[in-house]
C-alpha cells in the first residue's frame, strides 16, 4: 500500500496505472461503512484509492472542524487489512494554496436541508470532491447512501460537468440495533448512543406508514416529529423531510420515489439518517 502526501505524487502514480480504478474519499475516522464502501470498488475495479482529507471548507465557523475525530495510524491499518492500494492524504496547504479562489456550487439540490442549515457546506463538498476526482481520474467513485443529499449534489456535479466517471452508491451499514455508522458517533455518551435510536426508529416508523398505504407526506412527518420528540436527549431537531429523491423538493404527497430524511441533535452530537421510499 503506498501512502501519498501531495497532489504531484498522486498524479504520478495514477499515470502508472493501467485498467479501472475505483475511488473512495474520506474524512478518516474509518468505520465499517467506509470499509464497505473499499470492498465495493475492491470487487468492481482493478485498482482502489482512498483519500483521507478532513476538508475545512465544508466546515462552517462554529462547527467542529478542529475537533474531529482523527487517527491517521488506525485508519492506514484498515486500508491495508483490505488491501486497498493507493491513500491519498493531501495536506489543506496544498489543496488550498495561497490565493485560492475557485469554487464549484451546485443550486437548488445544494440549498434544501443540510445547505439550509449549514449554509456554504455543499460548496465545500462540491469543490473537494470536484478536486479530488480532477486529481485521481477515477472510473467509478463510491459513496454511502448515509449522505444522501451529498450523493444528489456530486451527481448531479457530474452530469453537468459532464465528467468522465460513474458515481455508485452502497446502501447505508448500520450497527446490529440500526444505528446508522458515522465518525461522529464517537461523540455520544452510552446514554446518548441509546437515545440516538430514535432517528431509526423514525425513519422505521414512515416506511411502515408507507408501507400501510398512507402516502399523505405532511401526516408522516407530524408522526416521526412526535416520535422524535418524545426522546428526552434530542436536543433539537434541524429537519424531518420528505422530498422528491432527485430535485429534493418536499412533497406534499408520495407519489414519487421519495427520500426521507432528518437532522437531530442528540445532547451536543448532530446526526443525520434517511431511507428511500421507493414508487
Amino acid at each position: 500500500m503506498r501512502v501519498l502526501h501531495s497532489i504531484a505524487e498522486m498524479k504520478e502514480e495514477r499515470r502508472k496505472l493501467r485498467g479501472t480504478v475505483g475511488f473512495v474519499p474520506t474524512m478518516g475516522y474509518l468505520h465499517e461503512g467506509h470499509l464497505e464502501l473499499v470492498r465495493v470498488a475492491r470487487a468492481e475495479n482493478q485498482h482502489v484509492v482512498v483519500s483521507i482529507f478532513v476538508n475545512p471548507t465544508q466546515f462552517g465557523p462554529k462547527e467542529d472542524y478542529a475537533s474531529y475525530p482523527r487517527d491517521t495510524e488506525r485508519d492506514l491499518a484498515m486500508l491495508k487489512k483490505e488491501k486497498v492500494g493507493i491513500v491519498f492524504m493531501p495536506g489543506a496547504e496544498d489543496m488550498y494554496p495561497a490565493r485560492y479562489s475557485t469554487w464549484v456550487d451546485v443550486e437548488k439540490v445544494s440549498e434544501r436541508l443540510e445547505g439550509a442549515v449549514r449554509p456554504g457546506h455543499f460548496r465545500g463538498v462540491a469543490t473537494v470532491v470536484a478536486k479530488l476526482f480532477n486529481i485521481v481520474e477515477p472510473t467509478k467513485a463510491y459513496f454511502g447512501q448515509k449522505d444522501a443529499q451529498q450523493l444528489v449534489v456530486v451527481k448531479k456535479m457530474v452530469t453537468d460537468l459532464n465528467m468522465n466517471l460513474e458515481v455508485i452508491t452502497v446502501p447505508t451499514v448500520r450497527e446490529p440495533d440500526g444505528l446508522a455508522m458515522s465518525s461522529r458517533n464517537v461523540y455520544l455518551s452510552p446514554q446518548e448512543r441509546k437515545s440516538a435510536l430514535v432517528l431509526y426508529k423514525a425513519l422505521t416508523l414512515a416506511q411502515t406508514l408507507w408501507d400501510k398505504g398512507q402516502t399523505n407526506a405532511d401526516l408522516i412527518r407530524r408522526e416521526m416529529t412526535a416520535l422524535i420528540e418524545s426522546e428526552p436527549r434530542v436536543a433539537g431537531i434541524d429537519y424531518v423531510s420528505i422530498a422528491d429523491a432527485e430535485t429534493l423538493e418536499e412533497l406534499p404527497r408520495i407519489d414519487r420515489s421519495a427520500l426521507v430524511s432528518l437532522a437531530v441533535k442528540i445532547g451536543k452530537p448532530r446526526l443525520i439518517d434517511n431511507i428511500i421510499l421507493a414508487s
